[in-house]
């Protein structure tokens, strides 16, 4: 039957499962999921048909639930539906949002990071999933749009009210492309033509959100095991984390296949120490971020033979998701990874994103040597990407590329006493110092003519090392800025 409310008008059927009253707020919505016993049913006018049962959902301790309001540029929503997703490299949940005049948008989360996404119509026919290579360009509507991302997915559950509902296990590809005006296209072939959803990164602090669930409701719970390389415990804190480290053995365990069966793991020789430790709560740029994560990388140019290194600590936020801290020869970073995907240069020289232009400072092959702590991607030594690093002033840019992903981050310069201050470390401040760091105290002591001589002695020196070498040079570790997706249109 269909009832009248101040707000809207929704309709009300008995389950056929368990005779249990099942909502639709929305006209949209064709499937849902019976609170009470869990049926799959399909509307069919004023009646609903069973057509299966849905699996449980796993908690994925977001701080969303069914029927959070919030508004998005200034149009209200109320969230009415869940749907659950997997893929090789982890898992990310879809929120249904009921908007006004009878439509329905996508807030997908992946590790707290999000994205809002509308329906979008295209004014040509979707190739093949098959055809979308990751990193080719391609135009849809007039925009450039870069394949960032092709993969192989699969419902796990769902939850509410639904506009369309993907059989359950059933793997079917999403594309996801991105444009350098910070938007990302979405792909779903899990129907023919395909569903097409354009969206953008939004901060939940932004969607002025009421009826989130309860602080105590999102704490995280620890799940431990025995590592299988020592016997020592093992403790799990981020529910979608695909791998850990062993605090005593340093072992990476493989979590993607969970934690119930034979779990694999790496054994990893001369351990690296983080300067800033695991577990560790930091106040940058105004946010509380804790550390989870540490990995050390080497990095070579192409036809070069001088290796460099640099750190990136793993910062996690519940309503920020995630970010990099990147401790590099040149100076302390912070990043994270972009919505959308820069258009750069064929030559590579240069890139461009939302309106600023970037020049490329290296380019360059890297490889994961180290590893500590969580990640929510599956992370393994001896990983190798070929990266490019862009600047803009203190703006940085980067991209990151892997057989199966192109991902790009942004982000800033940031002072290395503010990175001590921050983790309370103030009295190893000087450990925080890096090559961007200038004695200008000191500087300011000095005679014009003592600073005039030191400048004419450099440029001597300038010369005489050119004429001296080849033109490789050399550079400083400018970090890769992380470079795995945490946020996408869909993951």
């Amino acid at each position: 039957m269909a009832s009248d409310s101040p707000q809207q008008r929704y309709y009300r059927a008995p389950c056929p499962g368990c005779g249990a009253p099942v909502e639709f707020r929305s006209a949209q919505s064709t499937h849902a999921v019976c609170p009470y016993c869990h049926s799959t049913v399909v509307r069919q006018g004023e009646t609903l048909a069973r057509t299966g049962k849905m699996a449980e959902l796993f908690d994925d301790f977001s701080p969303l639930q069914l029927f959070t309001a919030g508004r998005i540029d200034d149009k209200p929503f109320t969230l009415v539906g869940r749907l659950q997703y997997s893929h090789d490299g982890g898992r990310w949940t879809e929120w249904i949002a009921a908007l006004d005049e009878d439509r329905t948008g996508i807030l997908s989360e992946d590790n707290g990071a999000f994205v809002f996404a509308l329906p979008f119509e295209l004014q040509r026919v979707a190739p093949p999933a098959a055809d979308l290579r990751v990193g080719a360009t391609t135009a849809f509507n007039g925009q450039n749009y870069t394949v960032s991302s092709n993969e192989q997915v699969a419902l796990l559950s769902a939850q509410g009210e639904l506009p369309r509902l993907p059989e359950l296990g059933r793997r079917f590809p999403v594309v996801e492309l991105r444009s350098d005006k910070g938007q990302v296209l979405s792909l779903d072939y899990d129907t023919n033509p395909p569903g097409v959803y354009l969206g953008r990164a939004v901060r939940l602090e932004d969607l002025q959100l009421t009826g989130l669930r309860e602080e105590s409701a999102k704490e995280e719970r620890g799940r431990s095991f025995n590592c299988p390389n020592c016997g020592s415990p093992v403790t799990v804190n981020l529910v979608d984390s695909k791998s850990v480290t062993c605090p005593a053995c340093n072992s990476i365990i493989d979590l993607s296949q969970g934690i119930g069966g034979e779990l694999r793991h790496a054994i990893q020789d001369e351990p690296v120490q983080p300067l800033i430790s695991i577990g560790s709560v930091g106040l940058l740029q105004g946010v509380d971020w804790q550390v989870v994560g540490f990995q050390h990388r080497m990095g070579v140019a192409p036809g070069d033979d001088e290796h460099f290194g640099w750190s990136e600590y793993l910062l996690y936020n519940k309503k920020r998701g995630f970010s990099f801290l990147v401790d590099a020869e040149d100076g302390w970073s912070m990043v994270k990874p972009t919505t959308g995907a820069p258009t750069m240069a064929e030559s590579g020289a240069r890139a461009t994103y939302l309106g600023k232009v970037y020049q490329q400072q290296y380019a360059y092959n890297a490889e994961t040597t180290y590893v500590a702590g969580e990640f929510y991607w599956q992370v393994q030594r001896g990983q190798k990407t070929f990266n490019r690093d862009f600047a803009n002033g203190a703006a940085l840019l980067s991209m990151e590329r892997s057989a199966n992903e192109l991902t790009w981050s942004s982000g800033s310069k940031i002072d290395s006493a503010a990175v001590a201050a921050a983790f309370r470390l103030g009295g190893k401040k000087d450990m925080f110092k890096r090559n961007d760091a200038l004695p200008v105290s000191a500087a300011s002591s000095l005679g014009c003519g003592t600073i005039i001589l030191i400048v004419v002695i450099i440029i001597i020196l300038l010369i005489i090392l050119s004429t001296c070498s080849s033109g490789s040079g050399s550079r400083s570790s400018g970090g890769s800025y992380g470079g795995y997706s945490s946020g996408g249109g869909h993951k």
